[in-house]
């Protein structure tokens, strides 16, 4: 058998072909960056390799980086393999690397969604021998609603928090998630207010020409009285804490795969969940892997074990690859949102 075209060591993913690194975790000499969230973008590397649509983002978290951007679908020769990035559909700028090396082709996905949320550039599926996926909700009970319903869910309750005389508490992560949420809701309701980091990633977002609606950043000085009615989108650590109780009266809500699991919503001092990820859910797993036509599946992040097992018994030659990527953890905050 040829040598594999990646291997896994501990400090990332390695092309030897190339001699580089996918989203390394150590510092390396080169890698190749598939999107910006912090357990995929690290600092320390020598030189780095993303999307367009990534580099502002990660330039904004990692500051004064040699980075090189790449368009989706351009081909790019390292060494002797063939490097070209694909939507993921995780977060604005997001992909998969595509490596081919002699006519074998190995897919790295990242994070991905299937579910086109009219933010992030859509999902393509990309034919190889071999991919690696993340499963951080490989489980049959992840099934998302779509994204139209889960808005609705969302308007309907600011809505009635508004009548109330209630302030709305929106916790979501920085980058992705917010803004797919600001793009999804309804902003005439109100007035939206929003914590600094998720600020800082609007203002980024919106400079490489994403379009979302207006807000207005929380400063010590805002007075919350001044916007009666106010959705207030905030990072998940800010629940429950001092930053949030300055708002008063509020009902408080968090946006999450992991709300589909009971308990979770009570865990993060939320007093509403809403199912929304920016990750597959079991079926867009599935999905997405039938549509590589790959045979060799490569576990990681998530419920691996089982998802492992299901895939061999769906005639899959599977195995498990031990990472640090977190995807969206069940408990912590996103390392963005102290940015």
């Amino acid at each position: 058998m040829a040598d594999p075209v990646l291997t896994f060591t501990d400090r990332g993913i390695y092309c030897p072909a190339a001699d580089v690194y996918i989203d390394p975790w150590r510092p390396v000499d080169r890698a190749l960056i598939t999107h910006g969230h912090a357990d995929h973008a690290r600092d320390g590397m020598g030189r780095y390799l993303a999307t367009e649509a990534a580099a502002p983002v990660m330039r904004h978290r990692l500051g004064d980086i040699a980075l090189e951007t790449i368009r989706y679908g351009e081909q790019r020769r390292i060494g002797d393999a063939l490097i070209s990035y694909h939507p993921a559909g995780h977060v604005p700028g997001s992909a998969q690397i595509r490596v081919e090396v002699g006519g074998e082709v190995w897919v790295a996905s990242g994070d991905y969604k299937i579910e086109n949320d009219g933010l992030s550039e859509p999902f393509e599926p990309v034919r190889c021998h071999a991919f690696i996926t993340e499963c951080t909700f490989g489980l049959p009970v992840f099934r998302w609603d779509p994204q139209p319903l889960v808005a609705q869910q969302i308007n309907d309750w600011w809505r009635a928090n508004k009548a109330a005389g209630v302030t709305t508490i929106l916790a979501a992560y920085a980058l992705g998630k917010a803004q797919r949420l600001l793009s999804a809701i309804d902003a005439d309701i109100g007035p939206i207010l929003t914590h600094g980091a998720v600020e800082n990633t609007n203002e980024v977002l919106r400079a490489q020409g994403l379009r979302l609606p207006d807000t207005i950043r929380v400063t010590p000085e805002l007075n919350p009285k001044d916007y009666p009615g106010a959705l207030v989108l905030a990072t998940p650590s800010a629940l429950g804490t001092q930053w949030a109780r300055r708002f008063g009266v509020s009902s408080q809500g968090f946006a999450s795969g992991w709300m589909a699991l009971r308990g979770v919503r009570r865990r993060r001092a939320a007093d509403r969940g809403f199912i929304l990820s920016d990750h597959a859910d079991w079926a867009g797993l599935n999905t997405a892997i039938a549509e590589t036509g790959a045979e060799r599946i490569f576990a990681t992040h998530g419920y691996t074990s089982i998802f492992r097992r299901w895939l061999e018994s769906q005639g899959y030659e599977a195995a498990i690859v031990e990472t640090e990527y977190e995807g969206e953890a069940i408990d912590a905050d996103e390392p963005e949102a102290s940015t």
